[in-house]
């Protein structure tokens, strides 16, 4: 017990004043006679005895009352159990990540936390809160009503490890009072390794439902004459026993619409449209969360893409046939009559063979291969395998010395893009090539496809722009079938495919995409990637007659933008956010039992206000004064 006013104790040694009192009788007896005191004897004796008895009582009732009162004055209380922790400041996490759009039993999760703290937040209590993308520190509830009103979902995972971090790092020698809002959805007990030491609170906000459907891809699985097959790819998190609606937007426009039954968990809806322009959207109706419902994407008009072929004429002979006036401006060129001024507007170049590749075209083809340009290099047997690892160097791949030991082509890798549109399942029942001489590919290179020993027959390397194609060994009809193969064309038409020319560009927001676009700026002109509501300037840098965008963590938020030159549009563009949050399965509440979970904000105050609140014990001493008071006129007056 302790008190707030201790000296007042001093006043204690006021019970000696009632002891004085009762130890010596002040009072003068008088005398009185009587005629026969044979009658009163025994009743003296027994008046005497009860007046002792008497005195007594009143002694202790009056030291007692004496004491209660300077004990109340002296206002006792019991130390809080909270109480070294009263100067802390207070910290709010908030998740504002997209599944927080999920819907609970009084609405959106993040909006009904949102009006939790504005309704349950004393209007007089400083704090920090921090989410996902924001952070205001030592302010009040009415000072950020706004903000929290119009607060955005983010794409950002909730990461309290780092959020806790930033407020640390702002204070670093302060207690705090950590009171975190989220669903748990993806949270890991990793994030939590810095929560230790304070008093950490948990307000868990749960969906009634947690089944979602979120549409993960959109490509081009077919290209005909006249028309693209769109193929919609879609993940299904719980179970869907009705048939789902999935309709396709070009702008505004409904273009087509179907119903998909995912009685799987991953179900796909094919579209068949015109081959122009494309530029709107998907969308799928769960009534669960919303940001994965929706995909945009934009296809341009298909280009004619630049290929040259570089080799003797009669080994480019068969490339000719597969790049046909219709998709390509093909050219073949033998090595002593090439045009190096041409290849810097090549989409595509083809090595066919070359015994000899001079140093000048290897520098080319690394200046090529930085802008986005596609490199297909097939060796020759005949070849200098130092030339040729000159040339693989730069790309961070090699070649071992060539075997001669014939070997069959047996595995290919369906989930490249190279065959990603190719082949509607997998099949191991397939008319592979075989080759009878050739090198063996080291490094960095990806398999694309490969012997039965597992080493590339064809490997692939690619720095987000541009690609380098590989043979490990020359495809002349000599030394290979693979031109009789019926993997021969769809692999080296997409090897010359420009991704910025054909295609469906739909880029994920946060992963800093790049696009390679053919512009010419002058000195202080820039590109400007806008729609209707908003507008930004990605990062650009001038590549002679092309620009090089990065775009990083901008949009802020999906849809269908336009990159611009000036009033020019130049090119539709599209933006979607990653999937990260579409399973609200993996809600783990197990990683907060070190938290105190509660229901509300209002119960975090309560439950802080209760523990750092004192046993104020005055009140109990005032009462026991009463009490020995009346006790004493009792006494006074009842005892005799």
């Amino acid at each position: 017990m302790q008190f707030k006013h201790p000296e007042i104790l001093y006043f204690l040694f006021l019970l000696a004043i009632p002891i004085l009192v009762h130890l010596f009788q002040l009072r003068r007896f008088r005398k009185e006679y009587f005629t026969n005191v044979k009658f009163l004897k025994d009743l003296s004796m027994q008046t005497r005895k009860s007046s002792k008895i008497k005195k007594w009582l009143l002694l202790c009732t009056r030291l007692l009352l004496l004491a209660c009162l300077i004990i109340a004055f002296a206002q006792p209380f019991f130390k809080a159990k909270g109480d070294d922790n009263k100067g802390n400041e207070m910290v709010i996490l908030l998740d504002n990540s997209f599944s927080m759009q999920a819907k609970g039993s009084k609405g959106e999760l993040l909006k009904r936390a949102v009006q939790d703290l504005l309704e349950n937040t004393p209007e007089n209590q400083q704090f920090s809160l921090i989410t996902n993308t924001n952070a205001w520190w030592d302010t009040d509830i009415k000072s950020i009503q706004k903000e929290l009103q119009n607060l955005p979902y983010s794409d950002v995972p909730f990461r309290p490890d780092f959020l806790l971090t930033k407020a640390q790092a702002k204070k670093t020698n302060t207690g705090k009072d950590i009171v975190m809002i989220t669903d748990a959805v993806d949270l890991d007990s990793k994030d939590l390794q810095k929560f230790t030491g304070s008093p950490l609170y948990a307000v868990i906000a749960e969906a009634q439902n947690t089944s979602n459907i979120s549409i993960d891809s959109v490509y081009i699985s077919q290209a005909m004459d006249n028309f693209y097959e769109v193929k919609v790819d879609m993940q299904a998190y719980g179970e869907f026993e009705d048939e789902v609606p999935v309709a396709l937007y070009n702008g505004k426009n409904l273009t087509a619409k179907t119903i998909v039954k995912f009685d799987t968990e991953k179900r796909s809806a094919a579209f068949t449209i015109p081959k122009k322009d494309f530029h709107g959207y998907v969308s799928v109706n769960d009534n669960s969360l919303a940001y994965d419902n929706t995909y945009y994407f934009s296809i341009s008009k298909p280009e004619k893409s630049n290929v040259v072929a570089i080799g003797e004429t009669a080994k480019n002979s068969f490339l000719s046939r597969i790049y046909t006036d219709d998709d390509f401006n093909f050219t073949a060129s033998e090595l002593s009559g090439l045009d190096y001024n041409s290849l810097e507007k090549q989409d595509a170049i083809i090595l066919n063979e070359l015994k000899e590749i001079p140093q000048s075209l290897i520098t080319t083809l690394k200046d090529l291969y930085a802008k986005g340009g596609n490199i297909v290099i097939i060796p020759s047997t005949e070849g200098s395998l130092q030339n040729l690892n000159t040339l693989l160097g730069t790309f961070g791949a090699a070649y071992k010395p060539m075997t001669q030991n014939k070997r069959q082509v047996t595995k290919i890798s369906f989930n490249h893009p190279l065959y990603q549109t190719v082949f509607e399942k997998k099949t191991d029942n397939f008319q592979y090539p075989t080759v009878n001489t050739g090198f063996t590919i080291s490094g960095n290179a990806l398999p694309v496809l490969a012997y039965e020993d597992q080493t590339p027959f064809l490997a692939s390397m690619s720095n987000k722009l541009g690609n380098v194609y590989v043979f490990s060994a020359a495809i002349n009809k000599t030394n290979s079938n693979f031109q009789n193969s019926p993997l021969i064309v769809p692999t080296f038409y997409n090897m010359a495919q420009n991704s910025g020319k054909t295609g469906i560009s739909a880029i994920t927001i946060g992963e800093n995409q790049s696009l390679l676009l053919d512009a010419v700026l002058s000195k202080d002109e820039v590109l400007t990637v806008r729609n209707e509501s908003s507008d930004f300037i990605p990062m650009q840098q001038v590549l002679n007659n092309k620009v090089k965008l990065s775009f990083g963590d901008y949009p802020e938020v999906a849809g269908n933008y336009a990159i611009t030159k000036g009033n020019e549009v130049l090119k539709n563009i599209s933006f979607n956010h990653a999937r990260t949050e579409s399973n609200l399965g993996l809600q783990n509440k197990a990683v907060l039992k070190d938290f105190t979970e509660t229901g509300s904000v209002s119960t975090v105050y309560s439950d802080i206000r209760s523990e750092r609140t004192a046993s104020e014990l005055w009140k109990w001493f005032v009462i026991g004064t009463l009490i020995f008071l009346i006790l004493e006129l009792l006494i006074q007056k009842f005892v005799k």
